[in-house]
């Protein structure tokens, strides 16, 4: 199916209830945009204006499927394949601006017209999912396939959209349809409810302090005032919230052993219970979803979502992170017994805690390496690291990136670049890295708009947005990164470049349209070029004098890149494993998501001093944003992005240019040809996982 039908029906946005507007002229979804690049009119959407264009975009696209199916012509590729994939342009527009600003802009505006849309979309992609004649007639097309002298790009298409409608339930049998509708309605609820409880609950909680616990560095301490000062209530003192840039330094460095396990309770209970409780929901969304796989005729849910990755089978992803889990939790064991002498060092006869792992962990660290966190930030500075990436892409593809203020805007912090090859202005890309309360944690690429080759034969550039949630600048510092910031910007800047150097015909191919375990590579890539020496040199500057990063430091970084990945690895692969525990259920049974985490985690060994690296009741990869059974792709793609950066190491130039030219190829071709195909022809030969088991110190 179309990739907004899947959106809009399988990953929780947000929205519901608006006034209507006066007329269609007033409403700035129903005309052109008139802006440069055809950018949305930010300036002049409102949240009364979402409503109207979801309904008169259903409307629309209904009205063109039912010109599909009365076509009195026979079906062909062109009146019956393509006429599908360009229908719903009006829908397209609208979900492309209203689900990503929910996911940044969010409001209870916003949150109001999400649970009004959703079902109505679900309902909608029903409709044409389960629609006969349709179907009937790109089954038509699909058989004759080997008769109708298609390009390489649309036989692509024909099978993809014929697939794309058998896993969306158009041969589910007429008796079972009434309850296959019901499914995709609740779970898209469901997973809509859950993103708005892990947003609610990381927003509700404050840790209030009079003084700096000993420990804390002074960037943390200025940026916990400045977020107490924001608050009248809180004015003069110092706040700790629940988000990354906030959390994580306070437990890696906050030596008060007691406030670390109000922090570490805080972060690790969310939504387990309470007014934001999701354990209810995780129990009756992994039902549905194993209903719904049964219908369409698999054994389980993981079962239908791997028939559509590289991976195939649970079998194969169970293989594929079991050669890493059983080094990684080997290492996590060595490292457990280094912390708990160093705690009982502290605290005779104290024993090592979730809450103490990250502290200890640094300072042995620091101790190591004598790699201060506080040192390493100030050769990292947001403008820097921003500019490496930018620089990174320009010697890889010989891309530029031109800032331009005077261009449409969501919000005055996300800045707007014009993306260039050749002279020409080939996408634009929106950068916002900083929280708000009215954006969701994490960090994430997505598109307002994708390439597109349009009906005119025109070709539409991207507009791609990358979200972060870095600290923000105080009144005398600019934002400076960690270093493991440093690689979330590469990474997600890969993800975009995945989407600005498509050059598709069709948009649901296009771009980041490709398999789970596949979609990570161009963005996983990136890191390497982030971590290496010789490139760090380029862009590490220290933000106050200019002067590139000093070899001893990037030595420093360099050692330290193997240690603590014991836990590193170990915590993610438990995600992973338990993601698939869920998914690979085979009967419907009643779940408690604390006693089914407990349980499993135990089955394989885990220590008790690590958790998964996110529990069931936040973890939004799985149970919201289109992760589900698919978590392990973060594993799976890093064995390819470890060993396609190889080739470049080895050939001796980490621009290579043939290789460069042979990668952008990858980028550019989305989903039009088969992922592992473009692979071997890059790298020559079957991926291996030896380069990513070293470079991890797991060998």
């Amino acid at each position: 199916m179309k990739k907004l039908t899947l959106l809009a029906v399988g990953i929780a946005m947000t929205a519901v209830l608006t006034t209507g507007c006066k007329s269609k002229m007033d409403n700035p979804f129903f005309s052109e945009w008139g802006t440069p690049y055809e950018i949305p009119d930010f300036g002049r959407i409102k949240t009364e204006h979402y409503m109207p264009a979801f309904k008169e975009g259903m409307k629309q696209q209904m009205k063109e499927i039912d010109d599909i199916v009365n076509n009195s012509e026979a079906p062909t590729f062109e009146n019956t394949i393509e006429a599908y994939e360009y229908s719903g342009s009006l829908l397209d527009k609208v979900a492309g601006v209203f689900f990503n600003l929910s996911e940044c802009e969010n409001s209870d505006e916003m949150e109001a017209i999400a649970e009004e849309v959703t079902p109505l979309l679900s309902a909608h992609s029903d409709n044409i999912a389960l629609n006969a004649k349709l179907f009937e007639r790109i089954k038509t097309v699909y058989d004759q396939r080997e008769s109708l002298n298609l390009n390489p790009e649309q036989a692509r298409l024909l099978e993809e959209t014929y697939k794309g409608f058998v896993r969306s339930g158009a041969n589910v049998p007429a008796d079972k349809q009434a309850r296959f509708r019901e499914l995709n309605e609740q779970i898209a609820s469901l997973t809509l409810r859950f993103a708005q409880n892990v947003l609610k609950a990381t927003n509700a909680y404050q840790l209030v302090l009079d003084e700096a616990p000993a420990g804390l560095g002074a960037d943390q301490i200025a940026a916990a005032k400045e977020t107490a000062d924001a608050d009248e209530a809180t004015k003069g003192k110092l706040v700790f919230k629940l988000n990354l840039p906030s959390w994580e330094p306070f437990m890696q460095n906050c030596s008060d052993r007691e406030l670390r396990k109000q922090m570490w309770d805080a972060y690790t209970q969310r939504c387990n219970g309470g007014e934001f409780d999701n354990t209810k929901i995780i129990d009756t969304l992994v039902n549905l979803r194993l209903e719904r796989a049964n219908i369409l005729g698999y054994r389980t849910h993981a079962d239908y979502v791997l028939e559509n990755c590289l991976a195939k089978t649970p079998a194969a992803v169970d293989n594929c992170l079991m050669q890493i889990w059983t080094p990684a939790l080997a290492k996590a064991k060595k490292e457990c017994a280094e912390y708990q002498k160093m705690i009982q060092a502290d605290e005779k006869g104290a024993k090592l805690e979730p809450w103490d792992w990250r502290y200890y962990s640094e300072k042995l660290r620091k101790e190591k390496y004598d790699l201060e966190d506080e040192v390493v930030r100030p050769y990292f500075s947001l403008d820097n690291v921003r500019e490496g990436a930018f620089a990174t892409a320009n010697k890889l593809y010989g891309i530029t990136f031109r800032e331009n203020d005077t261009l449409p805007t969501y919000n005055k912090e996300a800045h707007v670049y014009e993306v260039i090859d050749n002279g020409q202005v080939i996408g634009i890309l929106y950068m916002d890295f900083h929280p708000r309360a009215s954006k969701r944690s994490g960090a994430w690429m997505t598109e307002f708009r994708g390439q597109k080759v349009d009906r005119d034969g025109k070709n539409v550039i991207p507009i791609i947005q990358v979200v972060c949630n870095f600290t923000k600048p105080t009144a005398d510092k600019p934002s400076l990164l960690n270093f493991d910031e440093s690689e979330t910007l590469f990474h997600e800047f890969g993800h975009a470049l995945h989407g600005l150097l498509s050059k598709c015909h069709y948009p649901s191919l296009a771009g980041t349209n490709v398999p789970r375990d596949f979609v990570e590579l161009p963005s996983q890539i990136m890191e390497n070029w982030c971590r290496n020496p010789q490139v760090m040199k380029t862009y590490a500057k220290h933000y106050k004098t200019g002067e590139p990063i000093p070899d001893q430091l990037i030595a420093k970084i360099a050692a330290a890149q193997t240690y603590g990945q014991g836990f590193i690895n170990t915590e993610l692969l438990a995600a992973s494993l338990l993601d698939m525990e869920y998914y690979s259920l085979l009967e419907k049974q009643h779940i408690d998501p604390n006693e089914f985490e407990t349980n499993f985690l135990n089955s394989i060994g885990l220590i008790p001093e690590i958790i998964s690296r996110y529990k069931s009741p936040y973890f939004q990869h799985i149970f919201t944003t289109g992760y589900d059974a698919g978590y392990y792709s973060y594993t799976w793609t890093a064995i390819l992005d470890h060993d396609a950066f190889a080739a470049f190491v080895e050939s001796g130039d980490l621009f290579n240019p043939v290789l460069a030219k042979k990668f952008r190829h990858i980028l550019e071709s989305g989903n039009t040809i088969d992922p592992m195909k473009m692979y071997i022809e890059f790298r020559g030969q079957e991926p291996s996982v030896t380069p990513l088991l070293k470079d991890r110190g797991l060998i």
